[in-house]
C-alpha cells in the first residue's frame, strides 16, 4: 500500500495507507457512528462533498453490494477507516469495498486512529481536510487545506434528478421534490401502495400542480438549506394546496418556509443510534440520521409550527408540524438504510393523514 495522509485545517495530520483511488481530495471531514451500512452511506447524496470517517474499527468485511446503493454513484469525497478488510465474506457481495472505491475514483485512507480523529472533530467541530498521497511537506499541505474554499451553494443542484420520473403504481400519488433523495424513501412509499413522482429541485409550483398529487414530500439532501431559497419558496407557494412532509433537509426547508431559522451544528448527527422522543405518543425511538444543520428551537416560537419530536442527546428539534395545515416533517431518516427501522411508522402516519384529508 502507498502511504497517505489526512490533513486537517487546524494543522493536525494523521498518517496511514491509501486503499481507494490513488489521488488527492479535499472535503469537509465528518464522522458517522454507524456500525454497518457503509455501502448506503457512501452513496447517500446527503454526504456530497464530505470526507466521511467511520467510527466502527473494521470496515469492508462484507464487501460491496451494488443492490444496496442509495443512488447511482458514490457522493463522498473520501473515506477514513481504522482497518480495511480486503478479504470479504458475503454471498451477496459483488466486489470488495476497495475495488468499488477505486472504480468510482474515491480516495480512502486506513490505518489511522479514528477514535482520536472523532474526538478532535467533536472538540473542534467539523473542518476542512485533505486526503493525499502527495510528497509535499506537511506545512505546505496544511496551508493548502487552509486556503481551500469549500463551496456548498450548488450541492443540491449536483445531486437532484435532472428530469421528472414516476415509480410505482399505487393508489396514493405522492410528489417527491428531490433535493438528493435516497432510493429507500421511494421504496418505502411504493411498498405502501403509492405512486411516486420525482421532481427536480428547481421545478415550479405550476408544473407540480399539473400532476394532481395527493401530497408532496421534500427529500433529504446535502448542505445548508439557506442555499436553496427556491425550494423554500416552492414550499411557501404550495401551502394550503397540498399536504406536505419533509425529511432531513426537507424538514429544514419547511421550517424556513414558515419563518423558523436553521443553524450549522458543531459536528452534526450521523449514524444509526440517535434517540428521539415522539412528543405525540411519548415513545422513544432509535433513529438513523445524517445532517450538519438543524432547526433553531427558539425560532419556532411565534410561528404556526409546533415541535413534535426532540433529540434526547442534545434537545435539538427532530420533528415539527403546522397547527392549521397538514404539513409536518422530521429531521431523522424514517427509511433508515442504514440504521434501525424503528421510525418507519412515520410514513404510515403521514399517508394515513393524507387519506383522511
Amino acid at each position: 500500500m502507498k502511504q497517505a495522509r489526512l490533513v486537517l485545517e487546524d494543522g493536525t495530520i494523521f498518517y496511514g495507507d491509501s486503499f481507494g483511488f490513488r489521488g488527492d481530495s479535499f472535503g469537509e471531514v465528518v464522522f458517522s457512528t454507524g456500525m454497518a451500512g457503509y455501502q448506503e452511506m457512501i452513496t447517500d447524496p446527503s454526504f456530497r462533498g464530505q470526507i466521511v470517517t467511520l467510527t466502527y474499527p473494521l470496515i469492508g468485511n462484507y464487501g460491496s453490494i451494488l443492490n444496496d446503493t442509495e443512488s447511482e454513484k458514490p457522493h463522498i469525497k473520501g473515506l477514513v477507516v481504522k482497518e480495511i478488510c480486503h478479504d470479504y465474506s458475503n454471498f451477496r457481495a459483488d466486489i470488495s469495498l476497495a475495488e468499488y472505491l477505486q472504480e468510482h475514483e474515491i480516495v480512502a485512507i486506513s490505518g489511522i486512529d479514528t477514535r482520536a480523529l472523532t474526538i478532535r472533530i467533536r472538540d473542534k467541530g467539523s473542518m476542512k481536510g485533505l486526503i493525499t498521497i502527495s510528497d509535499l511537506d506537511d506545512d505546505k499541505l496544511i496551508e493548502s487545506v487552509k486556503e481551500y474554499q469549500f463551496d456548498t451553494s450548488n450541492l443540491v443542484n449536483e445531486v437532484t434528478t435532472k428530469s421528472i420520473f414516476v415509480q410505482g403504481q399505487g393508489e396514493t400519488k405522492i410528489g417527491l421534490v428531490d433535493c438528493g433523495s435516497k432510493r429507500s424513501i421511494i421504496r418505502n412509499l411504493v411498498k405502501r401502495n403509492c405512486q411516486v413522482v420525482s421532481f427536480p429541485a428547481n421545478t415550479s409550483a405550476n408544473d407540480i400542480m399539473k400532476y394532481e398529487l395527493d401530497a408532496l414530500l421534500f427529500s433529504n439532501g446535502p448542505g445548508d438549506p439557506q442555499d436553496i431559497p427556491h425550494v423554500v419558496e416552492l414550499a411557501k407557494s404550495l401551502v394550503g394546496k397540498l399536504p406536505m412532509f419533509g425529511i432531513c433537509l426537507g424538514h429544514q426547508v419547511l421550517a424556513l418556509a414558515f419563518g423558523a431559522k436553521t443553524f450549522k451544528m458543531k459536528f452534526g448527527h450521523r449514524g444509526g443510534n440517535h434517540p428521539v422522543k415522539d412528543l405525540c405518543n411519548g415513545r422513544i425511538y432509535v433513529t438513523a440520521q445524517n445532517h450538519g444543520y438543524a432547526v433553531d428551537k427558539e425560532s419556532i416560537k411565534g410561528t404556526d409550527l409546533e415541535i413534535t419530536h426532540i433529540n434526547l442527546t442534545d434537545d435539538s428539534v427532530e420533528g415539527i408540524k403546522h397547527i392549521h395545515h397538514n404539513i409536518s416533517s422530521v429531521q431523522f431518516h424514517p427509511e433508515a438504510s442504514p440504521g434501525p427501522s424503528d421510525a418507519q411508522y412515520i410514513f404510515d402516519k403521514f399517508l394515513n393523514s393524507v387519506k383522511r384529508g
